[in-house]
């Protein structure tokens, strides 16, 4: 009773996660192309979201990192999170998609989240910089991909061997700790990295 319950609760609360951080993704993206077309008309144009040493989005826009694949990576988000906002807008109609559809927002939303950690891992140790908007995108990303994830997992879309069922029923049971604890980490991370900068703050 109770797992069919969970199942319910999670069937009823991914439209809008879906939808939410689609939008919020959309945002993002679509704003940072923005940004970038307008420094590419006028390299003196001041960015939004440049705002101290740190906070500096123009730094991240002008790094190899931000064209990863030879064109603007929130070109990307623009398509990709169109496609969220859509699919979680077809579970609110009633959609019922099949179980190779899911596997395929799954691989997306993998592929998401590896390429926002890598984006991560280069704006504190590579650049040295973070972008307001692209982080936007690294918070909306996590919850899309952990929650659908965990959808595939209680709808057995995703097989799993026998030995891993208490791992998976802790990590049903704490979803929203380890999602939480996921973020301190990387909050944790950005601190230490340029405390030399908040300290100066204090």
């Amino acid at each position: 009773m109770l797992e069919r319950l969970k199942k319910q609760t999670l069937e009823k609360t991914l439209p809008y996660i879906l939808i939410v951080g689609g939008i919020l993704g959309l945002f993002a993206a679509a704003t940072l192309t923005i940004e970038k077309i307008a420094v590419l008309e006028d390299p003196s144009h001041k960015l939004s979201c440049s705002i101290n040493p740190v906070l500096s989005c123009g730094s991240v826009m002008l790094s190899k990192q931000a064209s990863a694949f030879q064109f603007p990576n929130p070109l990307i988000g623009i398509a990709a999170f169109a496609v969220v906002i859509t699919i979680g807008a077809g579970l609110l109609a009633g959609a019922k998609y099949k179980r190779w559809f899911w596997l395929g927002l799954q691989a997306g939303t993998i592929f998401g989240v590896g390429f926002i950690h890598w984006l991560i891992y280069h704006s504190l140790y590579s650049i040295g910089a973070l972008c307001l908007y692209c982080m936007i995108v690294w918070v909306v990303v996590m919850p899309i991909f952990w929650y659908t994830l965990l959808y595939n997992l209680r709808q057995k879309y995703i097989k799993t061997p026998a030995n891993l069922k208490a791992v998976i029923a802790f990590v049903q049971r704490h979803h929203g700790d380890i999602l939480l604890s996921w973020y301190l980490i990387i909050i944790a991370l950005i601190i230490h990295n340029f405390w030399y900068y908040w300290s100066t703050l204090l």
